[in-house]
């Protein structure tokens, strides 16, 4: 059976989750939206509004949506960007990583 390309991206999240949560951590107070560019292999930490700016119309909607939710809920937005394949998803990740917290998508949306 052949992954599919969202479990690869949620892997990828798994993978650098405590790198995202480290550089989320140093700007916390501002509730950063974090990016992983898988072909720069590099994480960014973005003031929402600043990110939001970039995207479409449709998806600022969903992106306010996922970071309101997310804010309350005590988790993060995470970003992966695949420029070779065009994609760009977002997932909402627990901030404090307890026993399966981390591993488990909250939200997942291809933008």
């Amino acid at each position: 059976m052949k992954r599919s390309e969202t479990d690869r991206y949620w892997e990828v999240v798994g993978e650098q989750y405590d790198n995202l949560l480290c550089l989320y951590r140093q700007f916390a107070e501002k509730r950063p939206v974090m990016l992983f560019d898988i072909e720069e292999r590099r994480i960014y930490a973005y003031p929402y509004r600043e990110y939001a700016a970039d995207l479409s119309k449709k998806s600022q909607q969903s992106l306010a949506r996922d970071y309101a939710a997310a804010s309350e809920d005590g988790h993060m937005v995470v970003f992966i960007r695949d420029n070779v394949e065009r994609k760009l998803v977002s997932y909402t990740v627990p901030i404090k990583k307890q026993p399966n917290q981390a591993r488990k998508p909250v939200r997942r949306k291809s933008i």
